[in-house]
């Protein structure tokens, strides 16, 4: 099994090659599908528009559709927008909780790749 940051680098360096090809000014679906292509050539287990479903008490009360989820560990969420906005961060981190799924990644497909790494659970950085 992959790495978990070696899985990120992975899928951050696919998200790349799709920009290349296509540039910037498709929709969101169109970067959606082309990654889910580049992430299955390299061999990853890609689910597309999963289904999260939301509980409260036992019950679903509401459901997220996840753009990508990579090998069961990492959810991506892709958009074509100018600016990532505080919104688009907590979306993903939404899809964690709901998932219990500990990574994520939302990544723009705009005039340049822009990736943010969003986790679960915070993580603090030991300093050596």
């Amino acid at each position: 099994m992959i790495e978990i940051n070696k899985l990120s680098e992975l899928i951050i360096g696919c998200a790349y090659k799709v920009h290349r090809e296509l540039g910037s000014g498709f929709l969101e679906k169109v970067y959606e599908n082309a990654l889910r292509l580049e992430l299955q050539e390299a061999g990853l287990s890609v689910r597309q528009q999963t289904s999260i479903p939301v509980r409260y008490k036992g019950h679903v009360v509401g459901e997220y559709f996840a753009d990508l989820i990579i090998d069961e560990r990492i959810i991506i969420e892709i958009k074509a927008v100018q600016n990532l906005i505080k919104e688009h961060e907590v979306q993903l981190v939404h899809y964690l909780t709901a998932t219990g799924v500990g990574d994520g990644l939302l990544i723009n497909f705009g005039a340049s790749v822009q990736v943010k790494h969003k986790y679960r659970l915070y993580h603090p950085h030991t300093i050596r």
